[in-house]
């Protein structure tokens, strides 16, 4: 009985095949069939290049930082109307269960 050779695939192999799940935004299930690598396999190789892609984040210029907080103060508006909405919708249960 042979036992089966362990493939071995060159770390700019391993760069580009994470690239494509990263860059494309495909399921690593779909991107390891066509490349014929076990998923696990080519999660791991996404996760390292993803924890080398972390730097520190881009600054934000002026509009972005304005739209940023914007969005921040839009956020917290949208909050407050959504617990008044389930205040008042467990009033109006309350008051029909009553009649």
């Amino acid at each position: 009985m042979a036992s089966k050779k362990r493939k071995s695939y060159t770390p700019a192999y391993r760069r580009e095949a994470a690239r494509l799940v990263i860059d494309t935004g495909r399921p690593v299930a779909h991107v390891a069939r066509e490349i014929g690598v076990g998923e696990q396999l080519l999660g791991r190789w996404v996760g390292i290049e993803r924890a080398r892609d972390d730097g520190p984040p881009p600054a934000l210029d002026a509009d972005e930082r304005a739209e940023l907080e914007r969005l921040r103060v839009e956020n917290t508006e949208l909050r407050m109307d959504r617990e008044f909405l389930k205040k008042a919708a467990a009033f109006f249960v309350t008051e029909n269960q009553n009649r």
